[in-house]
């Protein structure tokens, strides 16, 4: 008897050692995630841009436009009479503004940098949540916030990068254990979609695909595999042949079921043998899934869920049609060759697949073709394919390292919550942020060379606009525009187009587009429009030709190292 106590005081003592050093885990756990949420929050710091883009601008004052009049779906901005506009980001240009009436500049690029450090710790949190790994997810984290660095800017796609990370998060809870909660959330994120962006709106839809196409896959497998089809045309006849009491057919029947039963089940065997260890794509029925479907549908009434009509249903199809996308470079395909990251990024996906054992799922294979097609086709994808993606690649990484080592991934967390790593790793990340933010030390929120700030502050000052038509070019428009100056153009390429303007006689923006690249002569454009005073930028080609030309219907009225503004003598009073 005092040996069975004596025993079960050792195992006592052993359990008490077992809880310490599972909660001493736990506490470095919690310590590795903090640092690495800390470094990510500075590093995404550093990558915000100080100065801002042109469409900041006219975010603000359509804000201020929506707080002060509401959405009544005209432009009031240009000086052309009776556009229609969409208002496409209402629910963010006016958040924006009242940023702005606030803390102005400076207060809506704090709220961008803490934007940015919401996405980067989103774009964490997902992948460790998703993948059950911390230091890779940790490493991912910070490779794609590099490659998002040119996105990353006081514009609505922001907010819409973090809302996509946690849908994604979302819809892969709910097929794993259909909580309404996680629907709940996706309907939700729908919402906000459609009234924050809506031109990513559709994008939201594009993540349910590759879920939805496996799990149609695998039914059809299903179907064809087992014969279902026989089976169900077998189990007619019976029926059939139990109406007529044709006792033989039925008997002939019931054996070929039987067949068919003992046929299955050795398939059911190999097949459920062969999902132990598949040869390179996992293929499974999940049930979940059909729900998943429906949520779907629910979030394609939330577009509904608007003051702006229609528009969520009919902005893409309106934008495929006219020819926008062809004239904007972020619009256009990408060429791999000009982009080593996105390039570097399938050459580590394709040497996984190709060279190691790593299996991947027939939804993050149709995930990564999908979104590797988009961003071939148009340029801005890079982004939404790096955000998404990075969840894939994390996951191929553990799984690789699972496949070649026994204990490899809790070796290489272990490794991470070393001090020595821990603070190594923070050296590396303070010179990457510092890397990163040293260009920027000398920028301003407003850059003088690419908006023509002293020009507005004369044309302000010097000229009546109640009477100006000024032609002006696209990228700073936006700035005229928020100076109180009607502008020709700006940055809102939609509203210039005939699909979206309600204008079907006059396409404004391919004007723009022949003027500036000189394969229509200027005059013609501004004849047609009855431009009055030109503002260029001195090394436009439209300003190149006027300047070498010496023509004399132009005056010069203003003229600094970057603008220069014309009054047009031959306009028509």
């Amino acid at each position: 008897m005092k040996v069975k106590k004596k025993n079960k005081s050792t195992d006592l003592k052993s359990k008490n050692s077992l809880k310490k050093l599972l909660k001493k885990e736990v506490n470095i756990n919690v310590n590795f995630t903090v640092v690495a949420i800390v470094l990510i929050a500075i590093f995404c710091i550093c990558i915000t841009p100080v100065t801002f883009q042109n469409d900041t601008y006219y975010t603000i004052k359509i804000g201020e436009l929506i707080k002060n009049n509401g959405i009544d779906m005209m432009d009031h901005f240009s000086w052309h009479e009776n556009l229609s506009y969409t208002y496409p980001h209402w629910l963010y240009d006016l958040c924006t503004y009242l940023i702005y009436a606030v803390g102005g500049f400076k207060g809506i690029y704090i709220t961008t940098c803490a934007l940015s450090v919401i996405l980067g710790v989103s774009i964490f949190l997902v992948n460790s949540k998703l993948t059950k790994n911390k230091s890779i997810s940790f490493i991912v984290t910070i490779g794609a916030l590099y490659m998002m660095e040119s996105f990353i800017a006081a514009r609505a796609q922001l907010v819409t990068f973090i809302l996509f990370i946690w849908e994604l998060f979302c819809i892969e809870k709910f097929i794993e254990n259909k909580k309404v909660g996680y629907g709940i959330a996706l309907i939700v994120i729908s919402t906000l979609i459609a009234n924050l962006h809506v031109a990513t709106w559709p994008f939201f839809f594009v993540l349910f695909l590759p879920y939805i196409a496996e799990y149609l896959i695998a039914v059809i497998a299903d179907v064809v595999i087992y014969g279902k089809i026989n089976k169900l045309l077998i189990n007619m006849k019976m029926k059939r042949a139990q109406k007529k009491n044709d006792l033989d057919k039925l008997k002939k029947l019931q054996i070929l079921l039987n067949k068919r039963e003992e046929k299955n089940e050795k398939i059911k065997a190999k097949r459920d043998k062969e999902k132990e260890n598949p040869y390179k794509i996992k293929l499974s029925k999940n049930n979940n899934v059909k729900f998943l479907i429906i949520i779907m549908i629910i979030c394609a009434l939330t577009g509904l869920l608007t003051p702006t009509g229609d528009t969520p249903y009919t902005y893409l199809y309106k934008t495929m049609q006219g020819n926008t996308t062809q004239n904007i470079s972020e619009h256009l395909p990408m060429t791999l060759a000009n982009n080593t990251e996105a390039m570097c990024m399938l050459v580590i996906f394709l040497a996984i697949l190709i060279f190691t054992k790593t299996k991947i799922k027939l939804s993050d294979l149709f995930m990564v073709a999908g979104l590797c097609y988009l961003m071939l086709s148009t340029r801005r994808q890079i982004s939404m394919f790096v955000l998404i993606c990075s969840v894939v690649l994390t996951r191929l990484v553990t799984n690789l390292i699972m496949q070649y080592t026994k204990n490899g991934l809790k070796e290489a967390e272990k490794t991470a919550k070393n001090i020595g790593v821990v603070v190594s790793l923070t050296v590396l990340m303070a010179l990457m942020s510092y890397y990163s933010v040293k260009p920027k030390f000398d920028d301003e929120f407003v850059s003088t060379s690419t908006y023509p700030v002293a020009a507005c502050d004369f044309i302000l000052e010097n000229i009546d606009l109640s009477t100006a038509r000024f032609y002006n070019e696209y990228n700073y428009g936006s700035y005229m525009l928020f100076r109180g100056i009607p502008v020709f153009i700006d940055s809102r390429a939609d509203l210039y187009a005939p699909e979206f303007s309600g204008n079907k006689e006059e396409d404004i923006f391919t004007d723009f587009i022949n003027t500036s690249s000189i394969s229509k002569f200027y005059e013609e454009t501004f004849e047609k429009y009855n431009i009055n005073y030109v503002i260029l930028g001195k090394k436009s080609k439209t300003n190149m030709i006027i300047t070498k030309t010496h023509d004399v219907n132009y005056k010069e009225l203003y003229s600094d190292d970057n603008f220069v503004i014309y009054q047009r003598l031959n306009a028509n009073k």
